[in-house]
């Protein structure tokens, strides 16, 4: 049985939670690590995603508190923030189609977050395709 990439945004999500965490909470981690606790097999798209948000991390907060009105993506709880960042990043990084990211999010939002945080995303992931 094969995974979709939409249960691999969720391991992805879940991945950089645990991530944003450990960080947050001074504990000492390798990514490939955690990476490997979240997947039974070696995926490249969840590679590529954990890796490029982790990397991109500053530029995709930024992005984000562009398009935020009133409000900073730190004011977000630790899994809208990981679901924001995974958006922008597909939208300005990747190849997926924009529709496809936004879509993605909101079904990750729906699932995990409360209605005003998923409306935030959809709001962001929104101005930011109407805008390139």
């Amino acid at each position: 049985m094969s995974i979709t990439r939409s249960e691999l945004r969720e391991k992805i999500m879940t991945i950089l939670y645990q991530i944003d965490l450990y960080q947050s909470n001074k504990i000492a981690y390798e990514i490939d690590d955690v990476i490997k606790d979240n997947m039974e097999i070696e995926n490249e798209f969840v590679k590529d995603m954990v890796y490029g948000v982790i990397t991109y991390r500053d530029d995709l907060d930024k992005t984000a508190n562009e398009y935020l009105a009133n409000w900073t993506i730190d004011r977000l709880d630790f899994m809208g923030r990981e679901i924001l960042r995974m958006g922008i990043y597909e939208i300005k990084y990747s190849d997926t189609p924009d529709l496809v990211a936004i879509n993605e999010a909101l079904e990750l939002a729906k699932k995990y977050s409360d209605d005003s945080v998923r409306k935030m995303i959809n709001a962001v992931l929104d101005k930011l395709v109407n805008e390139e």
